[in-house]
């Protein structure tokens, strides 16, 4: 056997270890999402905090359909623990390298919806922001690092599902900030609320298209990305607050995140064939 099988394959004490932290840090996240949905009797995040992060309570926040895509990211990284966990995977260079960060995240995530129900509105946006750098180094690490992959079941369920959870994060980031400087701020600010919220949804245009880049044009961040701008439309075209300005710019730059990286990778498959 080769040093690079055993450096690859050859469990070590601490991957049983990783196997464990990452169960624990999903059951962590999933009783926190459970407290934060008000299952166990607790405020719903919706109401927490004084309703400062309702679908209604700012121009940039995303109508309530939108956060069903928790749902979506929470099986992915249920079926990535799953996965990991199985013998096969112990040792190998790929978890080794992913885990800890992966189990990471879903601590953030959890300790995110734990601020919300128990500190303040500042509190939640440092968590949050926490959470969307350790999602941007997770990504950055799983897509750029160069180590051998297992195939399809390891780019989903762990580049796409990365993916996924960061592209939405940061929508949410956005929302939580904005929340946050709305409680804050004079009410002076209210009559600027429609162009500072235009020119934040420029930027996270921009943020989107970097996070495309960065990770070789994936689809993942964008399509999580997009379906928080197209919500925030909807929220702003058919609810309060209203603002059709804003609408319309959150439509434009949903198309630009997800449509770049989908015409990349589009020229990108037939590309060969042109050669």
């Amino acid at each position: 056997m080769t040093s690079a099988a055993l450096t690859d394959r050859e469990p070590r004490p601490l991957d049983l270890v990783r196997q464990i932290v990452v169960i624990s840090a999903l059951v962590f996240m999933v009783i926190a999402a459970l407290v934060g949905a008000g299952v166990f009797g607790g405020t719903p995040i919706a109401q927490a905090q004084g309703g400062a992060l309702a679908a209604d309570a700012t121009v940039l926040a995303p109508a309530t359909p939108a956060f069903s895509i928790w749902s979506v990211i929470y099986f992915g990284l249920t079926a990535y623990t799953i996965w990991q966990a199985l013998p096969a995977q112990r040792g190998t260079m790929r978890q080794r390298a992913m885990g800890w960060w992966i189990a990471l995240t879903m601590v953030l995530n959890g300790l995110w919806i734990v601020t919300v129900a128990s500190w303040t509105l500042w509190g939640t946006t440092l968590a949050i922001f926490v959470l969307l750098a350790a999602l941007g180094i997770t990504l950055q690490r799983a897509v750029v690092t160069r180590m051998p992959r297992g195939g399809i079941l390891d780019a989903l369920l762990i580049d796409a599902v990365t993916g996924l959870h960061l592209g939405w994060v940061a929508v949410a980031s956005v929302a939580n900030v904005t929340a946050w400087l709305t409680a804050i701020g004079p009410t002076e600010w209210a009559d600027h609320a429609q162009a500072w919220g235009i020119a934040v949804i420029a930027v996270v245009a921009v943020i989107g298209l970097a996070i495309a880049r960065a990770s070789g044009w994936r689809v993942a961040p964008g399509l999580a990305l997009a379906w928080g701008l197209v919500w925030i439309a909807v929220g702003r075209l058919a609810d309060q607050p209203r603002s059709e300005p804003i609408g319309i710019a959150a439509v434009i730059a949903a198309i630009a995140v997800l449509g770049t990286p989908l015409a990349v990778a589009g020229l990108r498959s037939i590309r060969p064939q042109g050669d």
